[in-house]
């Protein structure tokens, strides 16, 4: 399935769907979407999930930078769109999502690579790719 971008007036009639918080964010949480292996959750303010729907590349608001960061423009990992959905209370988005590489900037395929555990914290994974491979930096 390729996704398809809605047309601008239902772009707009869904945006006005979602409950922002008081700093104009939802919470994004990334599924990829032939396993549904969640890899990562980020924040998107309206201009993000905007261009998110319009262009079918993942686009997060980066809180640190205060900018829009699209998914993979400096690592190369790039989030295709498959479809997004918005939760029963319209505060949370899902994108289901085709990863093209790792997603977490560790360089492991999901942010969520460690369980809590009865004596601490297990790390599950370990990196599939040098964050430095990635950025040029470490990126902790």
């Amino acid at each position: 399935m390729t996704y398809q971008a809605p047309t601008p007036s239902a772009l707009e009639t869904m945006l006005d769907a979602v409950s922002f918080d008081k700093a104009g964010l939802v919470a994004a949480i990334a599924q990829q979407h032939d396993t549904g292996e969640v890899l990562m959750i980020a924040w998107m303010n309206r201009d993000a999930l905007r261009e998110t729907l319009q262009t079918g590349r993942v686009c997060y608001y980066s809180r640190s930078r205060q900018k829009l960061w699209r998914k993979g423009e400096t690592s190369g990992q790039i989030q295709h769109l498959h479809e997004a959905r918005l939760d029963c209370d319209a505060d949370a988005v899902l994108v289901l999502v085709n990863q093209i590489g790792v997603a977490c900037h560790t360089g492991r395929r999901s942010c969520f690579y460690r369980a809590f555990g009865t004596d601490g914290l297990l790390e599950l994974t370990k990196p599939e790719i040098d964050p430095n491979q990635l950025y040029g930096h470490s990126h902790d």
